[in-house]
């Protein structure tokens, strides 16, 4: 049996106020709840932040910015932006987990490459853009 919450007495307003389609507050609350349900995925809503998280971030702007040049190592990131090990590490960590980047082994060597070169491009569109 599905558990329904009382509606807000802000909602319960809206409704009296005839500015919303519901007739019932708690029925349109359900209604309001059923709809969120059936267009956020939580796993796909889980992957988009992940996504805007790595966005969200200067460091991995820039990071992003020098692996449009080419692929590069750890320790050529590290130089690049002049960063530790364990920051740039963390970083590209944080940009693998988001689908931005992947690795390539090559014995104690990880390299580093964009998975869509054409999102850092859309990047650069909005620099331009200000």
């Amino acid at each position: 049996m599905v558990k329904r919450r009382k509606a807000s007495k802000r909602l319960e307003r809206l409704v009296v106020c005839g500015l919303c389609e519901g007739k019932d507050a708690t029925q349109y609350a359900a209604e309001l709840e059923k709809l969120a349900a059936g267009i956020m995925d939580p796993e796909l809503t889980g992957r988009q932040t992940k996504f805007f998280k790595a966005l969200g971030d200067r460091t991995r702007l820039r990071i992003l910015k020098l692996l449009k040049a080419r692929e590069m190592c750890v320790c050529e990131v590290m130089t690049a932006l002049n960063l530790t090990q364990p920051t740039a590490s963390h970083h590209l960590h944080v940009l693998e987990d988001a689908g931005l980047v992947r690795n390539r082994r090559e014995g104690k060597w990880v390299f580093y490459s964009l998975t869509n070169p054409e999102l850092v491009e859309t990047i650069a569109k909005l620099d331009s853009k200000q």
